[in-house]
């Protein structure tokens, strides 16, 4: 029995287990607290099984589809007086390692102001999405496309020329570069989603105004928990509630994003230059009685190196950019039903080659709808159906695809 069998019959028996528990009232619906509540402990699971991705357009970090996708969390948290606590979420996806997500302390110098700071694998600082991304927050089962899509650009492994680049279009889940490592391997997204960075964060809250700072290993799009070019990245995002149900938010990173074994294979051992990824996004969200919606933009540019092109070929130019556009929204027809819709569009920046000028990787677009029904207060059932159009590339360009996701947490 091949793995996605075995995940896609879990994910069936899961459905019929969960509805038979859940009309037997047996399943937990609350964290679980421990001695005397100074250790709380939390879980997610969530088993969705769906058509398979032709064009590899849900692919993730992992080289997981989220259509296809069995993941399980758990959560920690253990206070240490009224000062401090240490948070900890381990995960598997697929049946496969279990990875630590989450490591953090956090520390709340006074009891009385909404002021905190993390250390550790700390949560993201970036982006509205980031905030959300456990399966009962969203009310799709994809993801954004920035947050989800891998482009095919890597850390540590780079096109000699701008030819290169271009021949690579749409096959980010797995590419192969001439420079740095030769291995295959993904490309990033815009901002990932499914890694958490090492650092230092602090946050606080004033009246209507949300900040959140933060030092961190890696990227956005490439989080990391070993420094792997001697640099630190610097993110912030502002919040604000001007009235009930409506935030408005922004958020901007940057830091060195190139490795230094790749720079060095594209520049020799005389290069010292930082290669940069800065990001900026602007999202908002609006809830009033049944209605939900949600509006995000991101916007970001990668500096890398140039090597010399080889003969009859284009060198790069850079910086590469990309920018998305996610409209979502939910409704909710009675309690424990409502429907959902997204609307998502990522493109890229002009790149010139031997063969003329397109964007560096092929845009796409993506409208997903989903239904979403809650057995109980902490079990949903999703359904939804998904079409991406990808503008060019060496893979498929069009997929409707079809998916069901089963989500329990306490």
């Amino acid at each position: 029995m091949t793995g996605l069998s075995r995940i896609a019959r879990l994910a069936l028996l899961l459905v019929v287990c969960a509805v038979r528990l859940a009309d037997a009232q047996v399943l937990p619906s609350e964290p679980i607290a421990l001695a005397n509540g100074r250790v709380i402990v939390s879980g997610d699971l969530s088993a969705a099984y769906g058509s398979a991705d032709p064009g590899f357009f849900n692919f993730t970090d992992y080289e997981h589809s989220t259509l296809r996708l069995f993941r399980v969390d758990l959560t920690a948290a253990v206070k240490a007086g009224p000062h401090f606590t240490l948070l900890g979420e381990i995960r598997t996806e697929n049946l496969g390692k279990v990875r630590p997500y989450a490591l953090y302390l956090r520390i709340r110098p006074w009891t009385t102001r909404d002021f905190d700071i993390q250390v550790g694998r700390v949560p993201p600082t970036f982006g509205a999405f980031a905030r959300r991304t456990y399966a009962n927050d969203n009310p799709l089962i994809g993801y954004p496309l920035a947050y989800q899509y891998l482009t095919t650009l890597r850390p540590d492994a780079l096109p000699a020329s701008a030819d290169e680049l271009l021949r690579k279009r749409s096959i980010g889940w797995l590419v192969r570069y001439s420079l740095g490592d030769p291995a295959l391997d993904h490309g990033v997204p815009l901002v990932s989603a499914f890694r958490w960075d090492t650092g230092v964060q602090a946050h606080t809250t004033v009246g209507i105004l949300s900040a959140t700072a933060a030092v961190t290993t890696g990227t956005v799009s490439n989080p990391l928990f070993s420094d792997d070019n001697h640099g630190r990245q610097l993110a912030g995002r502002v919040e604000l509630r001007p009235v009930a149900g409506m935030v408005l938010g922004t958020s901007l990173a940057r830091g060195p994003f190139i490795s230094q074994a790749a720079a060095r294979a594209a520049l020799g051992d005389a290069q010292d230059a930082e290669f940069m990824q800065t990001a900026w996004g602007g999202d908002a969200e609006y809830s009033r009685d049944h209605y939900l919606l949600r509006l995000e933009t991101i916007v970001s540019r990668w500096q890398v190196p140039i090597a010399a092109a080889p003969p009859s070929q284009i060198a790069l130019q850079t910086p590469l950019g990309a920018f998305s556009t996610s409209l979502e929204g939910r409704y909710k027809l009675r309690p424990d039903l409502y429907v959902a819709a997204r609307y998502d569009h990522l493109g890229f920046s002009d790149e010139t080659g031997a063969a003329g000028t397109l964007p560096w990787d092929a845009p796409v677009t993506r409208v997903e709808i989903a239904a979403g029904y809650s057995i109980q207060r902490n079990l949903l059932l999703k359904i939804a159906v998904q079409h991406n159009d990808r503008d060019g590339g060496v893979l498929q360009q069009v997929a409707h695809m079809f998916a069901a996701q089963l989500v329990f947490w306490f």
